[in-house]
């Protein structure tokens, strides 16, 4: 079973039909949407601040979402894949976004509706990354804008883990 654990007071709150796996950790003011998936040693730690994950998000195994005490909280959108090993801390990622395997998205960077954080990109403090665009690379910047068939990559990816979440009920 997971470790959800309150923290300060704060209890983590977990829309309908979440997925949670068993050495996943989510700890103190987190709320989550519906069809929600924290995935195998992830860790969703809101201890210091505010976390908030939109419907239909998943966090895949391994990554990190953390904030900054009484500075930056984290706010993650709706459809959102964030990738295995990425790292997300006091930052705001918008709706249908891909978060790259390995990937750092810093305090107070945005990360814009429709895009995609490459797999080891760093995105620095601060950074705003425009909608539908592509960022990569140490520090990150951007490559290119999002084409077709990339957004339906995203739509998938954010699609599919809800579904392989049932796998794991049965």
């Amino acid at each position: 079973m997971a470790i959800i654990k309150s923290v300060r007071g704060f209890t983590p709150k977990m829309g309908d039909n979440c997925f949670l796996a068993e050495n996943a950790v989510v700890v103190g003011d987190v709320t989550m949407g519906d069809n929600c998936t924290i995935w195998f040693n992830a860790v969703v730690r809101g201890d210091v601040n505010t976390i908030t994950i939109g419907n239909n998000t998943n966090i895949q195994d391994g990554a990190i979402v953390h904030c900054t005490y009484e500075r930056s909280k984290t706010v993650i959108g709706n459809n959102v894949s964030v990738g295995h090993t990425a790292v997300v801390h006091g930052c705001t990622i918008e709706d249908n976004v891909l978060v790259g395997m390995g990937a750092i998205i810093m305090d107070d960077a945005v990360i814009g509706n429709g895009s995609v954080v490459a797999a080891g990109a760093v995105v620095l403090s601060g950074t705003r990354v425009e909608p539908g665009s592509i960022y990569a690379g140490m520090p990150a910047r951007k490559v290119k804008d999002i084409s077709t068939d990339m957004m339906a990559v995203i739509d998938r990816t954010a699609k599919n883990y809800p579904m392989y979440a049932e796998w794991f009920k049965k």
